[in-house]
């Protein structure tokens, strides 16, 4: 018995021997992982637990995990996957442009009552592809941001235009320059005016008649009409002509008409028109300045169609300018414009900016983010990422476990920021694919197109070899 062992064993190792030294004689195509994982590499390489890939030569066929496991059953194969991954299959066996050998798949790999097109993926796979899960959660109301673009102008409620009720001449003017501040009640010009000289003397005629003036009675009466019925009358029409008061009580006190009448600011702001100069004729009714007040200003910002019913006066919005990069300026949305404009099917939607440092102008441009609620109450969410829109419909991705992502069609309701809506086809607390969801949709198109030619029915399965 112990000479048959030693006969035995001479043999054995000269095979052994002699199946090393011509695997050493040759090169191999690529080395795989020695469990039979789809993972390899183009020189000798070890796993995380110290184990060598194996050598894969041109006439060896590559080592698949599930063959591994069950060696010298018979198993159907349904189709071949390229080995890097890629979304190529194959019939019948081939070999990729590295010469790398297609995978097998084989139809006991799919776990009975999985949905069309579902895709199992290897956990190393997944990580080298960077998938990202997401659950489907509860949210609060969305709020959609509406951009748009506009321009601004003055406030039409701040503005004032600076004007005499009777012609005359300007003979001095105080404020000359378009852009100067002004305040209420500053002095901005002096003019002569004969009608307002006249009516002042009438005034004085009057009142001299009526005994109103200083050291006067009421003893100097006329004949005909109340004395001062006439000095009421001529009062009322200075205060007419608008004659300030404190030029009513000077005439009073000094009892002396004045050839020069001033003009004063009816409110603070800017002068924005300045047509007149010194020594000029003007008219009645002419302005002499135009005035706005800057520390409100206008946006009136174009908002397209589709947009116009989520806008509501009321709601905040960001403005940012051209001039102003980086900063942005808060304001709120006033009014909607009743029309829109045939070209451009936009409407205009006022928003008030405050400008308490008077730095912002008419006419700049601007980029508007109105931030309006899209829903009433809170809604299932999932990241706007996790959608795949064919057009015709969208699709995502859900984690079933295990490496299985099941696609599934959705209907989706309002989209607010990074989130959207989802009305149907998605439960609390599935998990769905957010990154990498566009790869594992392209396989599994393929793999819902192969199932179908992979019929019960053996006459009609393709062509397959074990």
């Amino acid at each position: 018995m112990k000479g048959s062992w030693r006969l035995i064993a001479v043999p054995l190792f000269a095979a052994t021997f002699s199946a090393h030294a011509a695997d050493d004689a040759r090169t191999p195509l690529y080395y795989q992982d020695p469990s039979g994982a789809p993972f390899y590499a183009t020189g000798p390489k070890k796993t995380p637990d110290q184990r060598d890939y194996v050598p894969v030569f041109e006439d060896q066929p590559a080592v698949s995990s599930a063959a591994a496991a069950a060696p010298g059953a018979k198993r159907r194969i349904l189709y071949y996957r390229n080995p890097m991954g890629l979304p190529d299959t194959s019939p019948v066996p081939k070999k990729d442009s590295m010469g790398m050998d297609y995978l097998p798949v084989y139809a006991d790999e799919d776990t009975a009552g999985d949905a069309r097109g579902t895709v199992r993926i290897s956990q190393g796979r997944i990580q080298t592809l960077g998938v990202r899960t997401e659950e489907a959660v509860m949210r609060p109301p969305l709020t959609r941001t509406i951009r748009a673009t506009g321009a601004l102008q003055f406030d039409e409620r701040r503005l004032a235009t600076v004007a005499t009720k009777v012609p005359g001449w300007i003979e001095r003017l105080a404020v000359a320059a378009t852009g100067d501040p002004v305040q209420h009640g500053q002095v901005l010009a002096e003019i002569y005016a004969p009608d307002l000289v006249a009516a002042e003397e009438e005034y004085l005629v009057a009142a001299r008649m009526g005994g109103t003036m200083s050291g006067g009675s009421m003893a100097g009466t006329i004949a005909h009409g109340d004395p001062g019925a006439l000095v009421a009358a001529s009062l009322q029409r200075l205060r007419a002509l608008d004659v300030p008061e404190e030029e009513i009580v000077r005439l009073r006190k000094s009892g002396k008409a004045q050839r020069r009448i001033v003009v004063r600011a009816p409110a603070d702001g800017v002068v924005i028109e300045k047509p007149v100069q010194e020594g000029m004729r003007i008219e009645a009714g002419q302005p002499l300045y135009k005035t706005a007040d800057l520390s409100d200003v206008w946006l009136i910002a174009e908002v397209q169609e589709q947009d116009l019913g989520m806008v509501q006066p009321g709601q905040s919005a960001l403005a940012q300018f051209v001039a102003f990069p980086g900063k942005r300026f808060e304001g709120k949305v006033e009014f909607i414009y009743p029309s829109l404009s045939a070209e451009t099917r936009t409407a205009s939607v006022r928003i008030v900016i405050p400008n308490p440092d008077l730095v912002l102008r008419a006419a700049m441009y601007a980029s508007v983010e109105i931030a309006a609620p899209a829903t009433e109450g809170p809604m299932l969410a999932i990241p706007s990422s996790a959608v795949i829109d064919s057009g015709a419909r969208q699709v995502v991705l859900i984690d079933r476990g295990e490496g299985r992502f099941e696609p599934r069609q959705v209907r989706l309701g309002t989209q607010g920021g990074d989130w959207v809506q989802v009305t149907e086809g998605v439960k609390v607390g599935e998990k769905v694919v957010t990154s990498a969801n566009f790869l594992i949709d392209a396989e599994s198109n393929l793999r819902a197109a192969l199932q179908g030619f992979a019929s019960p029915n053996p006459q009609s399965a393709p062509e397959s070899r074990p």
